[in-house]
């Protein structure tokens, strides 16, 4: 390697997608810690005899080493960090779609190391095989993803007029007018009491488990608008109508 090509050494990282790139070799995009999302080749990762082979995996934390200063650098290294087994069934596309999330809501090279450290606790939930903890977990992944990424409005107040919520009174969460008071057009609400929770819980020390704990008590409802209003949301802002994974799911269920 020529003097003065950045090298990055034993960096926390997963891998989010994998393609083909030769016959042999693979491009990864990774998530990592302190870089954000990072792409990088793996040469002759798909030979029978490659170390990488069994180590380059969704949803298992890796220490990458690699090199490089193009769009896409060069992987020299990979090692299996332990400490969970692979999710399976709805676990396993649960964790898909957060991956599909990640890819077209982050820019490459751009640090999120609070958004990182919630998905690799978002994974150990989707890895213990509790069904009950898997919805609630991906709400408080969502909400936690888009005040990460400056999308999430406070959720104390409407957010054009800056009125406080009145516990009683429904609002809707859109996409270009933040949280506002709900109205005959609107299909779901949730009470301002739920809203103000939710607020409260993402303001905590421990956000993820907090908001994840107020998510699986919600009664049915109101988990179930709060997951319309999250979804449209998303779409909106990853430009969508629906999500790969999301029809992956619609599509395994009507059979």
């Amino acid at each position: 390697m020529s003097r003065g090509v950045p090298r990055i050494q034993d960096e926390p990282a997963f891998v989010v997608h994998r393609y083909d790139w030769s016959e042999s070799s693979l491009i990864l995009e990774t998530f990592t810690r302190h870089f954000g999302r990072v792409a990088l080749v793996a040469k002759g990762a798909k030979k029978p005899t490659s170390n990488f082979r069994p180590v380059l995996l969704p949803l298992q934390p890796l220490y990458v080493s690699y090199s490089g200063d193009a769009e896409i650098r060069t992987l020299k290294g990979a090692e299996w960090v332990g400490g969970h087994i692979m999710p399976t069934g709805e676990a396993l596309l649960s964790g898909y779609y957060l991956n599909e999330l990640l890819l077209r809501l982050l820019a490459r090279d751009d640090p999120h190391p609070n958004l990182f450290d919630l998905y690799r606790q978002v994974v150990q939930v989707l890895a213990s095989g509790h069904e009950g903890t898997i919805a609630p977990a991906l709400r408080a992944f969502e909400l936690l993803l888009l005040r990460d990424i400056g999308f999430l409005p406070e959720l104390n107040a409407q957010t054009l007029t800056l009125s406080p919520l009145q516990p009683d009174a429904l609002y809707v969460l859109v996409a270009e007018g933040g949280l506002r008071a709900h109205n005959a057009q609107d299909r779901t609400g949730l009470a301002g009491s739920v809203w103000l929770q939710l607020h409260e819980s993402l303001s905590t020390d421990a956000p993820f488990t907090a908001t994840l704990r107020l998510c699986a008590e919600m009664p049915p409802e109101q988990r179930n608008a709060l997951l319309g209003q999250l979804r449209a949301l998303l779409h909106y802002h990853c430009g969508v109508k629906t999500l790969r994974t999301r029809q992956m799911m619609i599509d395994l269920q009507s059979l």
